[in-house]
């Protein structure tokens, strides 16, 4: 019998630091509740009280999970086994039992706008096949093929389903991925990474699934793109209420590859998350792309030209 694994149970060894970190039970609550204090004032406020609708929904589906079937048990073992992300994304988007999270999303999401109402229209029409076709697009990255209006509701649902997945999950080792960027669980790329400020967690860097919300420990000092470590630069939003280099986000800036990844860092806020403080520094997103950075950190709560 498969006991359901505890937070502190999902690591690769008992030795420090722990490779991995499930995501709390209460994420989504947690992060509902951030982006509504974000908001206060924000340029893009209505759009993070938007999202935190939308995580308040994911914190009630994770809380009362609708009746959708779960991955076979044997086969995540055998993944592991052979050393491949268990909750492989693009082969459980195809099976499809992350669309009964979906209609569970629609039915209890009360819409407050024609556009978000049109969303939910559209996906409630649609057939499996074309929200498979577009669940793979979002997570491949392929924002063109996906309507921008549909991306928050259908990464919500696919947020809300990985992650009830990885947190029922029989407690197993898991490994590294191909790349550093790469989540040991689903196979998903990093969306951000979160420098602790605690314990003997202290000062160590875990990179956020953008799917499934695990965590899992890489170096400092190193590209999650490209592994190098030279030259690496570091950018934050102009903050009057914090000195040069001690800003609660920055981005870690490659120049060898010409990519970044935000980091947040909770010696300087000790309440912040990954993906409400990515949403609420967008700016700095516009800032680094004029200094012709890239972006390869997806949100998937989150469309270019939404």
């Amino acid at each position: 019998m498969s006991t359901v694994m505890e937070p502190d149970q999902i690591q690769a060894s008992a030795s420090s630091p722990p490779f991995l970190h499930p995501p709390p039970p209460q994420l989504f609550a947690l992060r509902a509740e951030r982006l509504d204090l974000l908001a206060e004032g924000h340029a893009l406020g209505d759009y993070l009280r938007f999202v935190a609708g939308l995580c308040r929904v994911q914190q009630g589906l994770l809380d009362n999970p609708p009746a959708a079937a779960m991955p076979d048990p044997q086969r995540l073992q055998l993944c592991v086994t052979h050393g491949l992300a268990p909750l492989a994304a693009d082969s459980l988007v195809r099976e499809g039992a992350w669309q009964g999270w979906l209609d569970a999303l629609l039915q209890r999401y009360e819409a407050s706008s024609p556009l978000a109402h049109q969303a939910q229209t559209q996906l409630r029409e649609a057939g499996a096949g074309q929200r498979m076709v577009w669940a793979l697009a979002l997570l491949g990255g392929q924002y063109s093929a996906v309507p921008a209006a549909l991306v928050p509701f259908l990464g919500a649902a696919l947020q809300a389903a990985w992650s009830h997945w990885l947190l029922a999950m029989p407690g197993v080792e898991l490994k590294p991925g191909d790349s550093l960027g790469q989540c040991p669980a689903c196979g998903s790329p990093a969306m951000a990474g979160v420098i602790r400020h605690r314990g003997k967690y202290n000062g160590l860097r875990y990179l956020v699934c953008a799917l499934c919300a695990c965590e899992w420990h890489a170096v400092r000092v190193k590209c999650v793109y490209c592994e190098q470590s030279k030259g690496l630069q570091y950018f934050s939003l102009e903050d009057d209420r914090h000195v040069a280099g001690q800003a609660p986000l920055r981005a870690e800036c490659c120049p060898e590859c010409h990519s970044y990844l935000k980091l947040v860092y909770l010696e300087s806020d000790a309440q912040s998350e990954a993906l409400s403080a990515d949403l609420a520094s967008l700016a700095l997103d516009m800032r680094l792309d004029q200094e012709g950075y890239q972006r390869l950190a997806p949100n998937l709560l989150l469309a270019p030209g939404l």
